[in-house]
């Protein structure tokens, strides 16, 4: 089985169906479906049941599994070092949500290469779950993100809090019916408890999935939506936002994700590191009202 191999069987079943696999890998299906045919020829065993609830692992399949994994981490590990410069004695794969690398990922960076000058540094943005395909398939080292899935091999490490406050253009949010509400999504927590506090509320009429987008909007067109204080503190000090009073606010936890079985010096280096930046951050939290005590929100 040769990495190609390796990937697509790995994409089918983080995908769920081969059509979906294909178009993540950028092949058609039927490229997908003749990878697997020669495998499974190689291998003399079936390795996927297609139905209508799409493709799931026979029991060999289940058992390639863990291998096909290695072979792309292996794979993955050579290229790099053997692609490494004189200079380096090591590189490290860093991966982070968009949303993280303001406030912690540059500045990690920045440290590690202070820190760290003979280790090259490869840094990665992409959504929550390629973080976590990544870090499974070996492509990464070690990933900070929200909401990370629950994998075998992987350690999830509590990193650090956000507090999500709702924030508007308008001085006086509650008496200004046109300002909109933009419902950003931050994730299923956020929004399992979004629904539970505003449970009477319509369905926002603008709903974006970066919040990035949805501040920019806000501060172009006006409206009113939920962001981390630390974004916004600065915006609210210059008077360009304000904090609706008597509404809650919302804990977003960060995680650093890496591997249990990689005991190598610079990972632990950078970890401790990214341990240090944290604990010197100082926090910053609006001050937090009880849920029962909100309003509904302005549609």
């Amino acid at each position: 089985m040769d990495d190609t191999q390796a990937r697509t069987f790995l994409e089918i079943i983080e995908a769920g169906t081969f059509v979906a696999a294909a178009e993540r890998l950028n092949v058609t299906q039927s490229t997908v479906s003749a990878r697997i045919k020669e495998l499974e020829l190689t291998l003399g065993r079936p390795l996927f049941l297609r139905g209508r609830a799409g493709a799931t692992l026979t029991p060999a399949g289940h058992r390639l599994r863990r291998h096909a994994t290695a072979i792309l981490r292996v794979w993955q590990q050579a290229k790099q070092e053997v692609a490494l410069p004189a200079a380096y004695r090591a590189s490290l794969r860093i991966g982070g949500q968009l949303s993280l690398w303001d406030r912690v990922l540059v500045r990690w960076l920045g440290r590690l290469r202070a820190e760290m000058p003979d280790v090259a540094l490869q840094g990665e943005v992409t959504q929550p779950e390629g973080l976590m395909r990544q870090m499974t398939e070996g492509f990464l080292d070690v990933a900070i993100l929200y909401s990370p899935e629950s994998r075998s091999g992987l350690i999830v490490e509590p990193l650090l809090e956000e507090t999500l406050e709702l924030v508007s253009s308008a001085a006086n949010y509650a008496d200004s019916p046109n300002v909109p509400y933009v419902f950003v999504d931050w994730g299923p927590e956020f929004l399992n408890s979004h629904q539970q506090i505003f449970a009477d509320t319509e369905t926002p009429g603008l709903h974006v999935s970066v919040g990035v987008i949805g501040l920019q909007y806000i501060l172009e067109f006006g409206g009113a939506g939920y962001f981390p204080t630390r974004v916004v503190q600065p915006l609210i000090e210059r008077g360009r936002l304000f904090r609706v009073e008597g509404t809650p606010s919302f804990a977003r936890p960060a995680f650093a994700v890496y591997r249990s079985d990689d005991k190598s010096a610079e990972l632990a280096a950078a970890l401790v590191c990214l341990r240090t930046l944290i604990a010197e951050e100082p926090a910053i939290h609006p001050d937090a009202v009880s849920a029962s005590s909100s309003p509904p929100l302005p549609s």
